[in-house]
C-alpha cells in the first residue's frame, strides 16, 4: 500500500477498509502518530514489544520536512507521568514515544476552569478507585462525600472486578436530583485486561446522562485532546502542528480511537485485537479477519485501515 493512502473520513458506504500486515505499509505517509495506549501498547496484563518496536522504527525514519513523532494519547484518569509509569512497568521503552497526553490531562484543566468561574472551594467528590487520586495533586482542593458535592469527578468503578454501573444507580439518582454536573475523566466504556472486558467510567457517565444528568466528557473522542495533541507535536518541534493529513490517529475502540480521529478529519487505524478481538471472532489460535466486513456493516463508522496488532 502506498504511502497516505488512507483516507482522513471514511463513509460507511466505502468498501471494507484494508488489513495491513504492518505499519511499514504506510509509515512515510506521517510526521506524526497520535497512538492509543491501552489495547495497543499493553492489555492490562502484559506490554506489547512489538508495537513498541513499531513506533520505535516510525521514529527513526528520516524527516520529511519535519521530525517523527509519536504522541501517546490515552483516556487514563491520571496525569501523564502515572500512565509512564505503568508502561515502565510493562517494558515499554521510552523511545517509543515523544510525549503522553491523557484525558486526565484535560480533567485538571477543567477542574481548574471550575474553580476559576466558581471558587475554588468548589465541593468535589471523586467517584472511583483511589489509585485514580492522584488526578486532584496540586489543585489545591478538599474532596467531599458524595452527599455533600455540588461537582463530581468520575475516574470509574470503585471495584471494576465486581461492580456494574447498576451499583449507581441510586448515587447517580441523587446527584441528578440536586442538579450536579459529572466531569466524566475516562470516556471509554470498556477497556481489555487479559482478554476480560473491564467497565470504565464512560459507563457511568452515559448511564448519567441518559438519566437527564450533566455531563462534561475529557479524552476521545472528543474534539479537545485531539487539539491539544496536534499542538503538543508542533511545541515539539518549535513550529505550527502538523497537517490532518500527515497525522495517523491508532487505536483499538471504534467508539473512541476511530470515531474520534475520523471526527477531526484524521487518517486512521484500527488494531484489531483489543476490546473488539472477541466480536470479530479472534482467538489466541484464530487471526482471521474474514469476517470484518460483516462486522462493521453495523457499525455507524469505519477505520481507515485495519491492522491485526501493531507491528512494523
Amino acid at each position: 500500500m502506498p504511502a497516505q493512502a488512507i483516507p482522513a473520513a471514511r463513509p460507511p458506504a466505502d468498501p471494507t477498509p484494508p488489513v495491513l500486515d504492518g505499519l511499514r505499509q504506510i509509515a512515510e505517509g506521517y510526521d506524526l502518530i497520535l497512538c492509543d495506549v491501552w489495547g495497543v501498547l499493553h492489555d492490562g496484563i502484559r506490554g506489547h514489544r512489538a508495537a513498541a518496536e513499531a513506533l520505535i522504527r516510525f521514529r527513526a525514519l528520516p524527516p520529511d520536512g519535519r521530525p517523527r513523532r509519536v504522541v501517546l494519547v490515552s483516556n487514563a484518569p491520571r496525569p501523564w507521568e502515572g500512565v509512564q509509569r505503568i508502561l515502565d512497568g510493562f517494558g515499554v521503552d521510552r523511545d517509543a514515544y515523544d510525549a503522553i497526553l491523557t484525558s486526565g490531562d484535560l480533567t485538571r484543566g477543567m477542574i481548574a476552569t471550575v474553580q476559576a468561574e466558581r471558587g475554588r472551594d468548589i465541593p468535589i467528590h471523586h467517584l472511583g478507585p483511589e489509585r485514580d487520586a492522584g488526578i486532584f495533586d496540586g489543585l489545591g482542593l478538599s474532596l467531599v462525600p458524595a452527599t455533600d458535592c455540588r461537582l463530581v469527578v468520575c475516574t470509574g468503578l470503585l471495584d471494576d472486578d465486581v461492580e456494574t454501573v447498576e451499583d449507581y444507580r441510586a448515587r447517580l439518582a441523587d446527584f441528578r436530583g440536586r442538579g450536579v454536573p459529572m466531569i466524566c475523566a475516562n470516556p471509554d466504556l470498556v477497556v481489555e485486561r487479559g482478554g476480560r472486558l473491564i467497565p470504565c467510567a464512560g459507563l457511568i457517565a452515559a448511564a448519567f446522562a441518559e438519566s437527564g444528568g450533566v455531563v462534561t466528557y475529557a479524552g476521545k473522542p472528543h474534539r479537545p485532546i485531539y487539539e491539544e495533541a496536534l499542538a503538543m507535536a508542533g511545541r515539539l518541534d518549535g513550529r505550527e502542528p502538523p497537517a490532518k493529513a500527515r497525522v495517523l490517529a491508532l487505536g483499538d475502540a471504534l467508539r473512541t480511537d476511530i470515531a474520534g480521529a475520523d471526527g477531526f478529519g484524521l487518517p486512521n487505524l484500527l488494531v484489531a485485537r483489543g476490546i473488539h478481538a472477541a466480536e470479530l471472532g479472534l482467538t489466541a489460535d484464530s487471526g482471521d479477519l474474514g469476517g470484518l466486513a460483516d462486522w462493521l456493516a453495523t457499525k455507524p463508522v469505519r477505520p481507515g485501515a485495519v491492522i491485526e496488532h501493531l507491528t512494523w
